[in-house]
C-alpha cells in the first residue's frame, strides 16, 4: 500500500499508526483513528482599517474503539507521549463503561477501498493555503473600498472578511485501511451599510468562496456586487397577504435545499425523524428536481476520495425527475434500516461518525434566472431569509424573507417584513422553473428556482 510522499500527511499516519496499535494492545477489538492538522487565518478589515486578525494552527486525534457490541469515542490536541498515553486510556476506560449496541460495528472489511485506487480531486491550492495576513487584509481592503466607493448611499460597512483554511487528515483502521489526503477553502464576503428612510440601516452582503484562491472572484467586484445589493434594499416595504409564485435565488434556494438533505439522511429515518419515511420509489417532488450526492467533483467544497469509515467515495441520485431514490446511509444507520452504506459516513475530528452529505446538489435546469423572472408576472423573489420555521418530521415550512416583488416579469420594489409558508413536500412538487445558474461555492447549492404557489404573509391588507 502507497504511503503519501507529503511529509505533512506522513507525520499523520504514523501518528495513527501509533494510536491504533496502543488501543488494540490494551484490548479493544476494533480501533479507528482520525489525525488531523491544520492552520486557519481570518482577517478582518472595517473603514479601511484592520479591525481583527487571527491565525492558528491546530492538531488533534481522535479514537473510536469498540469490544464486541461495545463503542466509545474520544479525541484530545495533547499530542504529546503523556498525552496520548492517557488519551487511548481514557477511551478503553470508557469503552468497559459502555452499554451494547446490537448494530454498533466498523464498515464491511469488504466494502473498503484499496487506498491505491483513491482518485486525486484536486482539493489542495498550495497558494490559498499559504496566504499570510497582509496579503488578507488587503483584498478585504480592496473588498470594502469596492463597495464603499461604488454608491453614495453607501455611508456605513460592517466590514469585509478573508478567511482561509487548509490542512491534512488521516484515517487509520485497524482494519488495514490507512490513507491521507490535503484540502484548503477560501473565501471573501463584503457587507456594506446604507442608511434608509426612518433611521433605518439597510444591510446587503455578497461574497466568494473556492478551493483554489485564483478561482474566486476578484474582490473589487464582489465589493461592487455587495454595494449593489445593499442599495436595492433601500425603500423596502411589505405586502398585501396573499398567494403568490416565489422565486428563490441561489442563496435562498440553497437554504431550501438543505432542509432536504436532512431528511434524507439514514439517521433521520430510523430515528423516524422526517417527513420522507417510507417515500422510497415515490414522487416527492416535480419532475423537474434531479438532487445528486457527488463527492468526486475535482476541486469541489465538498469532495472527498472516500468517506469517513474508507468505502470509496461514490455519486448517489438521491431525487430522480422527482421520484426519491435512496437514503444516505452510514453503516451504522445502513444496519438499523436493512441495507448497505450508501459511502456517505462523515468522520468528525473526534472520530464519531455520522451520515453526511458532500456535494449535495440540486441538478440546474434549462431556463436562465432572467427568462424565470420574465416568466413570472406577478409574485416575490427571495434573496434572504429569517429564521428557522422548518419541522422535519411534518414538513411544514414558514419562514421570514426579504427580497423584491414582481410585477409582470421584472423586479418593481424591494420587500420585506414578510413570512413565506408552504409544507415542504408541497413545495418541492410545486416547483416549475429551475436556473442554469449553479455556483459551487458551498457544498450544498441550488441554482435560481420558483415554486408555482406559496403564502405570502404581509403586515398590509
Amino acid at each position: 500500500m502507497s504511503v503519501p510522499q507529503d511529509q505533512e500527511l506522513k507525520g499523520l499516519l504514523e501518528l495513527g499508526d501509533r494510536i491504533v496499535a496502543s488501543a488494540t494492545k490494551g484490548g479493544a477489538t476494533v480501533a479507528e483513528c482520525m489525525v488531523r492538522s491544520g492552520r486557519e487565518l481570518s482577517a478582518k478589515v472595517r473603514l479601511g482599517e484592520a479591525e481583527l486578525v487571527e491565525e492558528a494552527g491546530h492538531r488533534s486525534a481522535g479514537l473510536r474503539v469498540m469490544k464486541g457490541k461495545r463503542v466509545a469515542i474520544t479525541s484530545t490536541s495533547d499530542l504529546t507521549e503523556h498525552g496520548l498515553s492517557r488519551f487511548v486510556a481514557d477511551a478503553l476506560e470508557l469503552l468497559e463503561l459502555s452499554q451494547e449496541d446490537p448494530f454498533a460495528g466498523p464498515a464491511d472489511p469488504k466494502l473498503l477501498m484499496d487506498p491505491k485506487d483513491a482518485p486525486d480531486l484536486d482539493l489542495f491550492d498550495p497558494a490559498g493555503g499559504s496566504v499570510d495576513a497582509a496579503q488578507a487584509i488587503a483584498l478585504a481592503k480592496k473588498g470594502e473600498d469596492a463597495a464603499r466607493a461604488f454608491d453614495k448611499r453607501i455611508t456605513n460597512s460592517e466590514g469585509a472578511t478573508f478567511g482561509r483554511t487548509a490542512g491534512g487528515a488521516a484515517i487509520v483502521l485497524s482494519s488495514g485501511f490507512r490513507s491521507a489526503y490535503k484540502g484548503s477553502y477560501a473565501s471573501l464576503s463584503v457587507v456594506p451599510v446604507a442608511d434608509d428612510e426612518g433611521g433605518k440601516k439597510r444591510r446587503g452582503y455578497h461574497w466568494t468562496a473556492k478551493r483554489f484562491l485564483g478561482e474566486m472572484d476578484d474582490a473589487a467586484k464582489v465589493g461592487e456586487e455587495a454595494a449593489r445589493r445593499t442599495v436595492r434594499k433601500l425603500g423596502a416595504k411589505s405586502v398585501a397577504t396573499g398567494e403568490f409564485p416565489v422565486v428563490f435565488d441561489p442563496d435562498a434556494a440553497r437554504s431550501i435545499l438543505g432542509m432536504l438533505g436532512g431528511c434524507i439522511m439514514g439517521s433521520s429515518i430510523w430515528r423516524k425523524s422526517s417527513y420522507l419515511i417510507g417515500r422510497e420509489g415515490t414522487q416527492v417532488a416535480s419532475d423537474l428536481v434531479t438532487i445528486v450526492d457527488d463527492p468526486l467533483i475535482r476541486r469541489a467544497p465538498g469532495s472527498r476520495p472516500y468517506d469517513g469509515e474508507g468505502l470509496a467515495s461514490r455519486k448517489n441520485v438521491v431525487v430522480e425527475k422527482g421520484v426519491l431514490r435512496m437514503y444516505l446511509c452510514d453503516s451504522y444507520s445502513a444496519r438499523k434500516l436493512g441495507r448497505e452504506s450508501t459511502g456517505n459516513a462523515g468522520r468528525g475530528g473526534g472520530a464519531g461518525v455520522s451520515c453526511s452529505t458532500s456535494n449535495f446538489i440540486l441538478q440546474p435546469g434549462l431556463d436562465s434566472p432572467e427568462a424565470i423572472l420574465k416568466g413570472t408576472k406577478r409574485g416575490l423573489y427571495v434573496t434572504d431569509m429569517m429564521g428557522f420555521g422548518f419541522n422535519a418530521v411534518t414538513g411544514d415550512f414558514s419562514r421570514g424573507a426579504s427580497g423584491f416583488w414582481i410585477e409582470n416579469g421584472e423586479l418593481t420594489f424591494p420587500v420585506s417584513e414578510v413570512t413565506i409558508s408552504l409544507n415542504v413536500d408541497d413545495l418541492y412538487k410545486s416547483i416549475d422553473a429551475i436556473g442554469t445558474d449553479l455556483d459551487l461555492r458551498t457544498s450544498t447549492a441550488a441554482p435560481t428556482l420558483r415554486v408555482a404557489k406559496m403564502t405570502v404573509a404581509g403586515s398590509l391588507t
